[in-house]
């Protein structure tokens, strides 16, 4: 199975991906995250169109998971029309301070077919969250 133009991510309200979902110009994931091996925490709002394409990041360090979860907050309230619910958005690059933030397709060429493992998945960077077929939205830590 290949990878789907557009991966579906699941809202899940008590999960990671509490933080997703539609506005007036489309769709949105955001989270707190902090990146491995690195101190501190960033607040990452991604903003796509209505098609699933990116249109830009506000990714943003802050001391403390707590000022970033305020930070985020904020971001999320000035979005004019936000629902929470689930998405599918294209895969995406985007680099700050070095680190990579976004849905980033990866191939492991180690796998045969006939194998229970994935040759696809979408890694969500820095978060840790992978998408797999059967491409329904739920993802794996």
């Amino acid at each position: 199975m290949t990878v789907p133009e557009l991966i579906p991510i699941r809202h899940e309200p008590e999960g990671r991906t509490r933080t997703i979902g539609r506005w007036q110009g489309g769709e949105f994931l955001a989270s707190v995250t902090g990146p491995a091996g690195r101190p501190g925490w960033y607040a990452v709002l991604h903003r796509f169109d209505a098609a699933g394409r990116h249109l830009d990041s506000s990714i943003e360090p802050a001391g403390t998971g707590a000022e970033a979860r305020r930070l985020l907050d904020g971001w999320l309230d000035a979005l004019p029309g936000r629902e929470f619910g689930n998405i599918a958005i294209a895969p995406f690059e985007v680099r700050v301070d070095g680190e990579l933030f976004g849905l980033v397709v990866e191939e492991d060429d180690e796998v045969e077919e006939d194998e229970e493992d994935y040759r696809f998945t979408a890694e969500l960077h820095p978060d840790g969250l992978g998408f797999h077929e059967p491409w329904c939205g739920s993802y794996d830590t």
